[in-house]
């Protein structure tokens, strides 16, 4: 276990942010499964900015790689297209 006061607020710290990039991760995931099963183009259109959006955010705090974040945003922006 940390000895020092630093690491202590450390450990807090670093749950914390486990924990909120845990959700938001998981909001992403299921927010790309529902756009990935919608089958209206208008519906599946509207959804796509919300959910680039929520990718390109995990790709800024370095939650997913920003490669990874583009190549989502390319398979849903085609995904979108072919409806």
């Amino acid at each position: 276990m940390a000895n020092h006061k630093s690491a202590l607020k450390r450990v807090r710290a670093n749950e914390k942010k486990r924990v909120l990039n845990k959700y938001q991760h998981k909001t992403a995931r299921n927010a790309i499964r529902a756009l990935r099963a919608e089958t209206d183009k208008s519906a599946a259109e509207s959804r796509l900015p919300q959910v680039i959006s929520m990718v390109d955010k995990l790709a800024k705090k370095n939650v997913i790689h920003s490669k990874k974040a583009s190549n989502l945003k390319s398979s849903l922006a085609l995904h979108v297209n072919g409806l």
